[in-house]
């Protein structure tokens, strides 16, 4: 009889924050917990009172202007546009980015204020418009509604967003991106549409599975790693009675299977089709280990394109701390990967033409 390995030990010391950036971190924590209920509700109401929301600002703040849209009756998109970058003036084609908030599928919405801020960044930063999906919530609204109104969003962005987007044009280059359970959503949208998607972006994307990864055991202790309420929030989204084995948590299994079941074929053919991806890793984030997964069942499945950035210091959610240095620096990752790829289709494009 062998003898079990014993569990990694918790990651010594803390994870290097502010004095500020700590009380959030640890107030954030404390409210998510509190809010959490035993019959698997939430409390909203006690969010509502720490969840600021921002409203739009049609006339420019900072550079960046902001407008609410409805793409259904229960579905709306914020759009975040620069308006004093050197394209804008120019009157050359932005990319958009259309980006899941995170928040454990139950948390947050396209107005929180930290998601508002947070989007304006980026869309200064690539720069882009940012289509920020306000996507219904869990336990209300469990697996696939955030999957569909997602994709409901990409197709109204695709369709030139009801006429919203600057200067009146279809875009030229789509991207998705998300962070936490937001970069889940986007993965799953991307999947849905892939040739549509230019890039998909995924900021420590939140998944799961039945088998506790290292990771999950070492950093149980760090900010938004608590075991018991990661298995909440999966119980709140997923089916009725699924595991965290499901497709929807269980992402690189999930790609595993579907290239091993097709044996070369059709499944095999769409992962090599699925559009090149960024997954961004945090040294502090009970999911790491996760996400390197997801980027190595990409790889192995054949897609083109699969980058891992790694930052080191960085707990989960970090780049909400728009003052951390490598908040800054994810900001310049996202970016240069967006240019690239919105360069090299629009270079692909001319070239088509000349032929």
């Amino acid at each position: 009889m062998t003898t079990p390995e014993p569990d990694p030990p918790p990651r010594p010391g803390k994870p290097p924050l502010p004095w500020r950036a700590r009380l959030l971190v640890g107030a954030a924590s404390t409210l998510h917990a509190a809010s959490l209920r035993r019959d698997g509700t939430v409390n909203r109401f006690l969010l509502s009172l720490f969840d600021r929301a921002a409203p739009p600002t049609p006339s420019p703040v900072a550079g960046v202007a902001s407008t609410d849209h409805f793409v259904s009756d229960h579905l709306r998109v914020r759009l975040f546009t620069p308006t004093t970058t050197a394209a804008a003036d120019s009157g050359e084609q932005l990319p958009v980015v259309v980006y899941f908030h995170g928040g454990g599928f139950v948390f947050h919405s396209a107005a929180s204020a930290q998601y508002d801020e947070l989007c304006r960044r980026l869309a200064t930063a690539i720069p882009a418009v940012i289509a920020s999906v306000d996507y219904r919530l869990a336990p209300e609204h469990r697996f696939p509604a955030p999957y569909d109104d997602g994709e409901a969003a990409l197709r109204w962005v695709l369709a030139g967003a009801g006429g919203a987007l600057p200067h009146h044009h279809p875009p030229a280059a789509v991207f998705v991106a998300g962070d936490s359970a937001g970069g889940n959503i986007a993965h799953h949208v991307a999947a849905r549409l892939p040739s549509d998607v230019a890039g998909l972006v995924a900021l420590q994307p939140f998944f799961g599975g039945e088998a506790t990864t290292e990771s999950e055991l070492r950093l149980r202790d760090a900010p938004f790693g608590a075991p018991e309420r990661l298995a909440w929030l999966w119980r709140a989204f997923l089916p009725p009675g699924a595991t965290r084995d499901h497709e929807a948590a269980n992402v690189p299994d999930a790609i595993r299977r579907d290239v091993a079941d097709a044996g070369g074929g059709g499944e095999g053919r769409r992962w090599r089709a699925f559009p090149a991806t960024l997954v961004c890793v945090g040294g502090w984030d009970v999911h790491q280990d996760r996400q390197r997964a997801y980027a190595d069942a990409l790889r192995a499945a054949g897609a083109v394109e699969v980058a891992v950035v790694e930052y080191p210091d960085a707990i989960h959610g970090f780049y909400i701390l728009g003052e951390l240095e490598e908040s800054k620096k994810l900001m310049a990752d996202v970016a240069e990967f967006v240019n690239r790829r919105a360069q090299d289709l629009k270079k692909r494009g001319l070239d088509h033409a000349k032929d």
